[in-house]
């Protein structure tokens, strides 16, 4: 059985593709073997740094952001985080990250440290 992978960039034939399906694979979520979002750590950005002061400097240096103008992935989930704290976002796959947003890709995140970040410390500690 072959397994044929779904292309929405290439659906239509050139050189019409642009002018039919601009975005076309933009936001579409192909799991880990998709390409990496650009990111920086928790760590180099001083606003999430003072934020998330409960946690360690080793442990926000595990925590990526994600850089502005980087498009969600559809239907991934991300912790956003606010002035007066956070909250999980679920993305729908049409949004970029603005230049005062600040994103956290939990595929990336080990879940030791998503769960305290999102208050569900299971550790048993």
């Amino acid at each position: 059985m072959t397994s044929k992978i779904y292309h929405p960039e290439r659906k239509h034939p050139e050189p019409y593709q642009h002018d039919l399906g601009p975005d076309a694979s933009k936001g579409l979520n192909y799991g880990l073997e998709g390409a990496a979002l650009p990111t920086r750590t928790a760590y180099d950005v001083k606003a999430v740094h003072n934020r998330l002061h409960q946690f360690t400097d080793d442990e926000l240096k595990q925590m990526q952001v994600l850089q502005p103008g980087t498009r969600l992935e559809t239907d991934a989930t991300y912790f956003r985080l606010l002035e007066e704290g956070g909250a999980v976002y679920y993305a729908h796959g049409d949004e970029d990250v603005g230049t005062e947003d600040l994103y956290l890709p939990k595929k990336n995140m080990p879940y030791q440290l998503w769960n305290r970040l999102v208050g569900e410390d299971r550790t048993g500690a």
